[in-house]
């Protein structure tokens, strides 16, 4: 169970920050100067055609050779939010290519600030947009990337299973209970997903 609750943590906080630096760089993309959408496609091209497990050898491995060195947790952390930011970016960024422009302009004709724009128009168009790629691509992150830190010693669920199976050699029944509360975790947070996207957003979201 602790296990689950850091994988839990590492998959919230990656998503977080993946999704704060992917609301940047599609902005950038859309909105910013070529110097700044030629850097942000930059990193989205390296990010995307890189394996994150290399992003994360890399951060681990690699920068104490130039005497960086970060815990196993925040290498695996920052390895999966900047993976997550560079995804992120392309599907945000479809959110705002989706607000019409004559939308914007009948809200400037209203009278309506930025934030009110931001409140009214934006955010609903790349809510119903993009939201339930939202809710799937933090599946992914939650199940399938952070079990990816058990390759570098951080206690997350696989990596539990691993170390437990390793003192006493019970692999199926570890690994069977790991399997168990990786689909309970998945299930928990797509419910979750779907009623918030309901609730805040009036998006309907099908995950299974």
């Amino acid at each position: 169970m602790e296990g689950a609750w850091l994988t839990l943590q590492l998959g919230v906080f990656a998503f977080g920050g993946g999704l704060l630096i992917g609301l940047i760089c599609a902005s950038i993309k859309t909105y910013g100067p070529l110097p700044l959408r030629i850097l942000v496609d930059s990193y989205v091209v390296f990010i995307t055609n890189t394996p994150a497990l290399i992003q994360i050898y890399f951060l681990y491995f690699g920068l104490p050779e130039l005497g960086v060195r970060w815990s196993n947790e925040a290498c695996v952390l920052i390895g999966l939010v900047l993976n997550a930011g560079a995804y992120l970016t392309m599907i945000l960024r479809a959110g705002f290519l989706s607000v019409r422009k004559n939308e914007i302009e009948a809200g400037l004709t209203m009278g309506f600030s930025v934030v009110q724009q931001i409140r009214y128009i934006i955010v609903p168009h790349i809510a119903k947009s993009v939201y339930p790629a939202l809710a799937n691509f933090f599946i992914v992150v939650l199940v399938m990337g952070t079990s990816v830190g058990a390759l570098i010693g951080v206690d997350e669920l696989t990596g539990q299973a691993i170390n437990l199976s390793s003192i006493n050699y019970r692999w199926l029944e570890y690994f069977s209970v790991v399997a168990v509360l990786y689909v309970a975790l998945t299930f928990v947070a797509s419910i979750g997903l779907a009623l918030l996207g309901r609730w805040a957003f009036r998006v309907k979201v099908r995950i299974f």
